[in-house]
């Protein structure tokens, strides 16, 4: 599990939330963001405007084909060749 932090301005206290590893709750389970077929997961909110969509799997894939994955490893943009 991962956690996330958050500071409420208004106690001036910070929350840390547990979240889940997996964001898939359909069956078939969708690959793991480790997978190498990670990037046939669903997606679960979509930013066209912005270039990004989230991934079941938490995974983030990003118009130019660049992906973030859930620990923070970064994975370049690997579009294909232009053919001649």
């Amino acid at each position: 599990m991962r956690t996330s932090t958050q500071f409420d301005t208004a106690t001036n206290l910070t929350s840390t939330t547990r979240l889940p590893d997996s964001l898939c709750k359909h069956t078939p389970k969708c690959p793991t963001a480790s997978s190498p077929d990670r990037e046939a997961a669903q997606v679960v909110a979509a930013h066209p405007e912005q270039g990004w969509s989230l991934l079941c799997n938490a995974l983030v894939v990003f118009e130019d084909t660049g992906e973030l994955l859930p620990d923070g490893q970064i994975i370049a943009p690997h579009r294909p060749f232009a053919t001649a």
